[in-house]
């Protein structure tokens, strides 16, 4: 048998939730050609797997690298935590569609990165990226804040019967261009305003190529319960697939409702609802410190927004508004300013609200105001606003999954910027380290199966997510006891420990600990069908 790369000796952990076997596996032409005994002529090419561990690649579930990608396409944040494909368009915000508002909206995020490329639909897109190259697999979600900015704008109201078969249609459109389902990010603009009428309405559009709807709620805090019988009503009115985002009770005052939580999951599961969830392996997010504003605030886009927080009076309800929140000194002290573009307002980058309005004399409020002002809304934040013991509970649901929620970023280039969440370097070897190794959570063949088989069955990608014969060669090798995350919030572009082989489609993209800079990943579309969804090879 003629081989291209063999990887011999290894404990194999082939994704399909079964115990570990000892096998060698070879790859030929990007695809697993044999998983057993190998007896012919060694290729050039070889993997001592010895004492590690070989399981296929690491599917990250919730993704934001829309735009990094299209600004340094090598990927390293996420190829050295063995992640080879990630699920992209998340939280209702994608790569496209891309018109009228939602193009002029991303158009800032676009100059900041570099991108002189411009596209509006996802076929420009992908092959944009098919023409440049990327460092690993990506699938993407057509988001719904795109879909609903470039029919309906910003405003608040729910949209017209023609503007309705307008988003219908636009969604359709990127179904038949591979978008995989549908994602929807509840607490922005615009898709704060649509209503579960209207999402339920839409998503009978994925049901009829038997695609997935996720979101991230409308609420993950105060009302945490009734955002999820909402994702759960969406998925029985338009009979589709459900997945909830980064799945969390935030806020001290909602931790108890975790064990609720859990429970309405076990019984829309149980009545027949096929829902799912993805969580990282953190207690803190990350986000645009502007979501913490009541919803109104957004009304109009950014510029009626900066207008708002200008208007002395507007500010004062804004104030009293976010004051009934119970945000106290605690909170601010849990908030860290992650991201600013100003050189003059760098130095606030890993300090929390409550350390900055010290030193400027302001309270958390007044601060919040005076950088989002002068930083033109541009600022990102991470809220240190979960506990420990509910990470545990949502971590261990068999049906959770782990996503990153981070984009891919490289430890140089456009990039490397400001202080992101660690979790963009972190994330899986944090998972398989501290959880699965550490604490015990679940032994290592499930870990896999939830970080592999399971996604791409879940999200419809054909090929992907199990070491077998005639499967797509995304393979990661790493030492299960070793494997922990480095990346910190002071120090978050560290390499993570453990991670020892990447393969993407068959080609080396992290050999023996480093880069290659190899860029084989695919685009992996969805093909609408009524029995249900595949990807292409």
């Amino acid at each position: 048998m003629e081989i291209d790369l063999l990887i011999k000796n290894g404990m194999v952990y082939d994704g399909g939730n079964v115990p570990s076997f000892r096998a060698d596996i070879g790859i030929s032409g990007g695809s697993i050609t044999l998983v057993g005994k190998f007896d012919g002529r060694e290729p050039d090419l070889s993997i001592d797997a010895r004492g590690l561990a070989v399981s296929p690649g690491f599917i990250d579930t919730h993704a934001h690298s829309d735009f990094t990608l299209v600004a340094d396409p090598r990927a390293e944040g996420k190829i050295c935590q063995g992640i080879t494909t990630e699920i992209n368009g998340n939280c209702g915000m994608s790569a496209a569609p891309l018109h009228g508002m939602t193009r002029e909206r991303r158009e800032e995020d676009l100059r900041e990165l570099g991108i002189r490329e411009r596209w509006s639909t996802l076929t420009e897109y992908f092959t944009l990226l098919e023409k440049r190259g990327i460092g690993l697999n990506i699938a993407t979600l057509a988001g719904h804040g795109n879909i609903r900015g470039s029919v309906r704008g910003d405003g608040d109201r729910g949209p017209s019967g023609r503007e309705q078969r307008a988003m219908r249609d636009l969604l359709r459109e990127a179904t038949e261009e591979g978008a995989i389902g549908l994602s929807t990010g509840l607490i922005y603009p615009p898709g704060i305003y649509s209503d579960a009428g209207e999402l339920a309405e839409l998503s009978k559009v994925l049901k009829e190529g038997g695609l997935i709807y996720t979101s991230h709620m409308r609420s993950e805090g105060d009302r945490l319960t009734e955002a999820v019988g909402e994702v759960i009503e969406i998925g029985r009115k338009a009979g589709v697939k459900v997945h909830i985002s980064h799945i969390k009770a935030a806020g001290k005052r909602n931790w108890q409702k975790a064990d609720k939580v859990c429970s309405m999951l076990d019984e829309a599961r149980s009545s027949g609802v096929r829902l799912t969830c993805d969580r990282y392996p953190y207690t803190a997010s990350a986000t645009d410190l502007d979501a913490i504003l009541p919803s109104w605030v957004y009304e109009g886009g950014n510029e009626e927004e900066m207008k708002r927080l200008r208007d002395e009076v507007t500010r004062a309800r804004i104030a009293e508004e976010m004051g009934q929140q119970v945000l106290s000194d605690d909170y601010w002290k849990g908030v860290i300013i992650s991201s600013v573009v100003s050189e003059e307002n760098r130095w606030m980058e890993g300090k929390t609200v409550a350390d900055i309005g010290g030193r400027l004399g302001l309270d958390g409020i007044g601060l919040v105001f005076r950088v989002l002002v002068e930083e033109n809304l541009r600022v990102g934040a991470i809220f240190m606003s979960m506990s420990e013991g509910n990470l545990l509970k949502f971590l261990s649901l068999p049906f959770c999954m782990i996503g990153s929620d981070s984009s891919a970023r490289c430890f140089d280039g456009p990039t490397k910027t400001r202080k992101p969440h660690p979790r963009a370097f972190g994330t899986f070897p944090r998972f398989f380290g501290r959880y699965v190794r550490g604490e015990g959570l679940v032994d290592l063949s499930e870990a896999v199966y939830r970080a592999t088989m399971l996604p791409a069955q879940t999200f419809g990608l054909a090929g992907r997510g199990r070491l077998a014969e005639g499967m797509r060669a995304d393979i990661t090798v790493f030492d299960p006891g070793k494997v922990l995350d480095r990346a910190s919030f002071e120090d978050p572009f560290r390499m993570p420990e453990g991670i020892r082989y990447v393969l993407v489609n068959g080609v080396p993209a992290l050999w023996d600990g480093s880069f290659t800079g190899r860029l084989a990943g695919k685009v992996l579309r969805g093909k609408a069908r009524q029995q249900g969804a595949t990807c292409s090879k």
